[in-house]
């Protein structure tokens, strides 16, 4: 990045190179849209290209990276507010598929994913942010707590709480499904 701060475009391209996956994994949990997720990946590219003067070698830069990426997803959020717009398909939250599972098995775990998924589309959209950088995006409590502007503490207590609210609307909504 500091290459690419200095004027070295063509490194722009390295940086996409490692860091457009996990990027895209994101924001496909984050908004549930594989397609719209293709389309903020691309967005952060280019605001870290229009704001690459911006950048500071204070930390990681997947934590900056992160950082536009919240303002991206919160753009896009401004723009398509509807809960709908959420909605996902089930096998987007699989990080690895199992390539030779049984039928039967395989369904269990599509269903179980596909309440998962529900269930972490119904999180309040702080909550559901902490979980999918911490969790998914394997960020430290204190690179979270940069990004929020808040205290590690406070980042602590909010996954917390997010995989508590997480939990039980998963089971409410498995129970329901077994009524």
């Amino acid at each position: 990045m500091l290459a690419v701060r200095a004027g070295d475009l063509a490194r722009l391209g390295d940086l996409f190179e490692r860091h457009q996956q996990p990027l895209y994994g994101f924001f496909v949990r984050i908004t549930g849209q594989r397609t719209a997720s293709e389309d903020l990946v691309q967005l952060v590219f280019y605001r870290i290209l229009k704001y690459r003067h911006t950048y500071r070698d204070e930390g990681k830069f997947s934590a900056w990276i992160y950082h536009l990426a919240r303002k991206v997803a919160a753009d896009h959020f401004r723009k398509h507010t509807s809960k709908a717009a959420r909605d996902v398909e089930p096998e987007v939250v699989e990080a690895l598929p199992d390539h030779s599972p049984k039928p039967d098995e395989k369904a269990a775990r599509n269903d179980d994913l596909a309440l998962m998924q529900s269930a972490l589309s119904q999180l309040p959209d702080e909550q559901r942010e902490v979980l999918v950088l911490h969790r998914f995006q394997n960020l430290r409590h204190d690179e979270i707590a940069r990004l929020l502007d808040c205290s590690v503490g406070a980042v602590k207590v909010r996954a917390h709480r997010a995989l508590a609210t997480l939990r039980d609307v998963y089971f409410r909504l498995r129970r329901e499904r077994l009524a």
